[in-house]
């Protein structure tokens, strides 16, 4: 294991500050050095008056100075020399923090008490510059930490080999040590499930890639979210849950194989190999078992904040810990990509990411996450529920410089489902989307469907959407879920071709079984859509539901060229004074039961 040397920038920042602590040593030198103004050499500094006001003494010496050269640019004047010296170059950023004081008399009367001074302020300079060495020196190491070649550990990288039991025992090695990072090099390393610890990052280097099997077993039950209820669930990929301080990063791919699981319904992939197999041999997988009622749940009862996994999908519950009854039955799905459950100071930065077998990279209740410079794609539209991208009940989230294709929504905000969606009650908020592609999929940043537990302020900023991209600007929900999403924009959006512009709708997806309307309907209210402009096939609607109408949709300076118009239903107080639509048929907007 080595090192990491840290890079120029990091180096940089340390030095910078260490530069700061040296301000206020500067800033008593320049004090000094104008109360000696006008001291006679003949004589030693004696204050003979104290001026209290101005705080500062009077002498007698008719030396010249010019005004402090620690303020800004000026010239210092030493009449002992009759030389003057330009002090406002700025030193390398490298440079020591010293080094544009050497060689300088900053005191320029020829006094012994200016000597005296004069030698207690280098003094007190160096000593403060070599302890921001130590300093800088602590935080430098404290922020390498540990690296674990995965190639190192028993891991082959020959696509092959499934190396699920060595990268694992990798992550609890490193973990045991106090933590580090999980590095994959050069090569292509097949794993099934693996569950990072506390305290344990991910690497992936360029020409790196971390390659998912896609056989059923190789991913167990964990106790999760899914699709808005907790419960036990297909293992994603990669799983990351109660961390704090995370980082996944690297130029490298995470391949979720997603085309080899098989494109349909809720049963297991195909091909292969079992969890801790040294082959892949391809071979046909048959669904588990469906959910069984005497399943007995841990006391206390099992949480998503702590790692939960079951040995095997075979007598799954009929409910989950809270004793909420789950919808549907049969087999599991195949694996999200990675999912971030309950972690904290979370970045995922640089990586590719292939054929997501079911969602990519997913955050659940997860809190201050920096998501950025990923291109995640299904570059065949082929693989159901493969949002590129979900957020799903987490606070404080930043998205940039992103790009997204899928057969599903390239990203996707929710808060939870129906009933156990408003038993946790935890909403999205204060998230940040910006200067993002939204390629192919069924929705650019979409609102919904799960939004029982709320979402609010969110910003969407500088993206863009291509065409066969279904809805860049989209809420959905059913009467079931309940939450209030609010206080959403959208601006700054250009759409290229996309097949339309706006999906509001509250009665998103009504196939059995339908659960019955929440006491309270979901609500949708302040959207705002600034600088909106493009082409699209339609301009779509705004739909809310009888009961509960859409509230305050706000145009500002939009502008579409479009076939077919915008349909308003259900609606109340929608502002289309900023928005233009310039249609081929009918009429530009179109209202039903809108006020």
């Amino acid at each position: 294991m080595n090192s990491r040397t840290p890079d120029s920038e990091t180096a940089t920042r340390f030095l910078i500050k260490a530069r700061r602590t040296l301000a206020p040593a500067r800033a008593w030198a320049g004090d000094c050095r104008q109360r000696l103004q006008g001291a006679s050499p003949a004589s030693p500094i004696v204050p003979y008056a104290r001026n209290e006001k101005s705080c500062s003494y009077e002498c007698s010496y008719s030396g010249q100075c010019l005004p402090d050269w620690l303020s800004g640019t000026q010239t210092v004047l030493d009449t002992k020399t009759d030389r003057s010296e330009d002090l406002t170059a700025k030193p390398d950023h490298f440079a020591s923090p010293l080094s544009e004081l050497q060689d300088q008399d900053i005191f320029p009367c020829p006094n012994p008490a200016s000597r005296y001074i004069r030698r207690r302020f280098h003094f007190v300079m160096r000593t403060s510059y070599f302890l921001s060495l130590l300093l800088l020196s602590a935080l430098t190491a404290a922020a390498a930490p540990t690296r674990y070649v995965i190639s190192e550990l028993g891991a082959v990288g020959d696509g092959t080999n499934v190396n699920t039991m060595a990268i694992q025992a990798a992550i609890d090695k490193c973990s045991a040590a106090g933590g580090g990072v999980i590095v994959v090099p050069k090569g292509t390393f097949l794993s099934g499930a693996l569950y990072f610890k506390p305290r344990v990052s991910l690497l992936v280097e360029k020409d790196g890639v971390l390659k998912s099997t896609t056989t059923m077993a190789d991913f167990p039950p964990i106790y999760t979210r899914w699709e808005g209820i907790e419960r036990y669930w297909t293992s994603a990929f990669l799983n990351f849950v109660g961390a704090t301080n995370v980082e996944v990063s690297g130029e490298g791919l995470i391949d979720g194989s997603g085309t080899a699981f098989g494109g349909g319904g809720r049963g297991g992939g195909r091909g292969g190999a079992a969890r801790g197999s040294t082959t892949n041999a391809a071979a046909p997988q048959t669904p588990p078992p469906g959910p069984a009622p005497a399943f007995v749940y841990s006391t206390p009862p099992t949480t998503t904040a702590t790692l939960n996994v079951l040995k095997s999908a075979t007598g799954l519950p009929a409910v989950n810990a809270a004793g909420v009854r789950l919808p549907g039955g049969g087999g599991l799905a195949p694996p999200r990509l990675m999912v971030f459950q309950n972690c904290a100071n979370v970045r995922v930065s640089g990586l590719h990411c292939l054929n997501q077998a079911r969602w990519g990279v997913v955050f659940i209740y997860c809190t201050d996450v920096l998501a950025e410079n990923l291109d995640v794609r299904n570059p065949q539209h082929n693989i159901p529920s493969s949002d590129c991208m979900d957020i799903d009940s987490c606070s404080r989230v930043h998205v940039t410089g992103c790009y997204f294709e899928c057969n599903d929504d390239c990203l996707s905000i929710k808060a939870g489902k129906d009933e156990d969606g408003l038993r946790v009650n935890r909403p999205s908020e204060d998230i940040l989307i910006e200067k993002t592609h939204f390629a192919f999929g069924h929705g650019g940043a979409a609102m919904g469907s799960e939004t029982s537990g709320g979402i609010r302020r969110v910003k969407i900023l500088d993206c863009i959407a291509d065409g066969g991209n279904l809805a860049p600007v989209r809420f959905k929900s059913q009467p079931s879920r309940g939450g209030v999403v609010e206080d959403i924009t959208y601006e700054n959006y250009t759409l290229n071709g996309a097949r339309t512009a706006f999906d509001f709708n509250m009665a998103w997806r009504m196939v059995a079984p339908i659960a019955p309307p929440a006491k309270v309907l979901p609500v949708v209210r302040n959207v705002k859509i600034i600088n909106l402009h493009g082409t699209v096939d339609s301009a779509g609607g705004i739909s809310g539901l009888p009961d509960s109408p859409i509230l305050g949709v706000k145009f500002e300076n939009c502008h579409l060229t479009a076939q077919r118009g915008l349909v308003l239903s259900n609606t109340r107080d929608v502002d289309t004074a900023g928005l233009k639509i310039e249609v081929q048929t009918g009429e530009p907007i179109v209202q039903r039961n809108a006020q």
